[in-house]
């Protein structure tokens, strides 16, 4: 039998492995689409052996699919980091959503080609991955919704906000907000983009401003 040692280097390697490949397939997919980008294309940009692709992922339609579910993943987790740092803190719940823009502009960021992919995808209705899209796209937001509900809860929000729309909402703006500001403002630092949401956040969800 192997060793515990000898089994999480195996691990870390496949996981090392597979986040080239997921780096290959979201640059070549942004580049080009879906559909004129081949395994062959994304085995050679990763820097590994065709097999190694179908080592990893039963095919291109999986690896996009689990590409999605580890994007969204990173940046799910990302979200409550930001709201669970607010609350240790001591910070308010309109603190945890600016934390949260703020954490949603960072991975934007350093992940511009699979937001791009990630918004077009959202549009799309005839793609096989679909229902986990939609699945992934619900905890991104689910962590929005829960600080809305606590705010809500709490009287720093009134109750007459529409939780699962609010946060659907806030999500799609710094999506959009990021994506224009990439292709048509990238002279604009992250910390400009980030206090212009913010004072729309301000004004617009605690009614202050």
């Amino acid at each position: 039998m192997e060793s515990s040692s000898a089994r999480s280097g195996g691990s870390t390697r496949r996981e090392a492995t597979r986040q080239k490949l997921y780096e290959a397939a979201v640059t070549l997919i942004a580049e080009q689409g879906f559909s004129a980008t081949t395994v062959d294309e994304i085995a050679e940009r990763a820097g590994v052996a065709k097999g190694t692709v179908y080592y990893n992922f039963a095919s291109k339609s999986v690896l996009f699919e689990e590409l999605l579910r580890h994007g969204v993943g990173l940046l799910t987790a990302s979200l409550k980091e930001a709201a669970q740092d607010t609350a240790r803190v001591g910070g308010s719940k309109v603190d945890a959503l600016d934390a949260m823009v703020r954490a949603g502009l960072v991975f934007i960021d350093r992940y511009p080609a699979f937001t791009q992919l990630y918004v077009a995808e959202l549009w799309r209705t005839n793609r096989a991955w679909q229902s986990t899209l939609m699945v992934v796209r619900q905890e991104a937001v689910a962590v929005v919704e829960g600080v809305l509900r606590e705010g809500v809860a709490g009287g720093e929000f009134s109750d007459e906000i529409d939780v699962p729309l609010t946060a659907a909402a806030l999500v799609g703006m710094v999506l959009v907000a990021a994506l224009d500001w990439k292709a048509f403002q990238p002279e604009r630092s992250l910390d400009d983009v980030h206090a212009a949401l913010s004072r729309l956040l301000q004004g617009r969800v605690s009614g202050r401003g």
